[in-house]
């Protein structure tokens, strides 16, 4: 093996180290559950113990494997975002903290809340970003169709108000990011250091906001954050609603987890990543699935032909499929 090589294993090994300790310290701190009958009647009254580890595979870098078997239609687990946004379009017609439906809406508020649990909750990053003039960085996003940069200033104003990590999403794969590609976000950089800077935001509280970290951010976000549809009353049995989130209303926002990151994608999943009423996602399994066999979901709408969702996949993932459905041609 070559020099080179040898240095690429180092520090492939040496990341997974990282994400193996830091996914520990995730499931340790995180409620999993299985609706299975096996697991009602040894019920103990304590948590029931993950399901689920997060391994590296032999081909897709890491993956979440089984570590029991799940029966069809098990909630796997359930998962909180760790930064979360509502669409532009959406943004008087949700709550701004967890998504769900409004009842009542009042367009002449800025935002609006489903309950007060969530305004309170919202004040890690709403003290912070209220203080800021955003028709500018917002008007960019709209005029270039843009919702991941949304995310990034969320995602900003939480580490201003100390309640994230400026590299709280740092384990997560990044995107490959062509030198036009981060040309491009440049703009966007520009107008959120902007909007902080003439909102008196200290030099010392935004220290962390470099292009650098602005791109990094976004390159993470590119690929791992998923666009949430809510089913509601849709939703009746899973097994018969494979396709969900196709049937769902028009998206809400976008959000970034932590776990549900982790999934590897299938064009025929053995799991399936759903949300009733907000933001907080729920991982079930589409069929039984084996100790030790790798859970996957589909990244895309499933139902489109091979030559659409390779082309999809490519553009928008980065990598071609070599699932076993798109190996037949199916």
């Amino acid at each position: 093996m070559s020099a080179l090589a040898l240095g690429r294993t180092s520090r492939c090994v040496s990341r997974f180290k990282t994400l193996y300790s830091q996914t520990k310290l995730f499931l340790a701190s995180s409620s999993f559950s299985s609706t299975s009958t096996a697991d009602k009647a040894e019920d103990t009254g304590r948590p029931a113990p993950p399901p689920i580890r997060v391994s590296l595979t032999g081909s897709a870098g890491r993956g979440v494997f089984a570590t029991r078997r799940i029966g069809a239609g098990d909630l796997i687990h359930t998962a909180k975002p760790l930064v979360a946004h509502p669409s532009l379009s959406t943004i008087h017609r949700v709550c701004y903290f967890c998504l769900r439906k409004l009842q009542t809406t009042f367009r002449t508020q800025v935002v609006q809340y489903c309950n007060k649990e969530c305004e309170e909750q919202s004040k890690v990053f709403y003290d912070i970003e209220r203080r800021a003039n955003w028709s500018a960085y917002d008007d960019y996003c709209r005029i270039e169709g843009l919702k991941y940069p949304l995310l990034v200033k969320r995602l900003a104003c939480m580490v201003i108000s100390g309640v994230a990590a400026a590299d709280n999403i740092d384990i997560l794969q990044p995107a490959n990011l062509s030198p036009p590609m981060i040309s491009e976000m440049e703009e966007g950089f520009g107008l959120l250091r902007s909007a902080f800077i003439k909102a008196n935001t200290t030099n010392e509280q935004i220290a962390f906001l470099t292009k650098i970290w602005y791109t990094s951010v976004l390159a993470r976000i590119r690929i791992n954050a998923f666009r949430i549809e809510l089913v509601g009353g849709l939703y009746e049995d899973l097994l018969s609603s494979a396709a969900a989130s196709i049937e769902a209303e028009a998206a809400v926002g976008n959000a970034v987890y932590m776990l549900p990151s982790f999934y590897n994608h299938d064009c025929d999943p053995n799991a399936h990543i759903l949300w009733i009423e907000n933001a907080d996602a729920r991982l079930k399994a589409l069929r039984d699935v084996e100790a030790g066999e790798e859970l996957r979901i589909c990244y895309i709408d499933a139902s489109m032909d091979h030559d659409a969702r390779q082309t999809l996949l490519s553009q928008g993932f980065g990598f071609q499929c070599n699932c076993l459905r798109c190996l037949s041609g199916d």
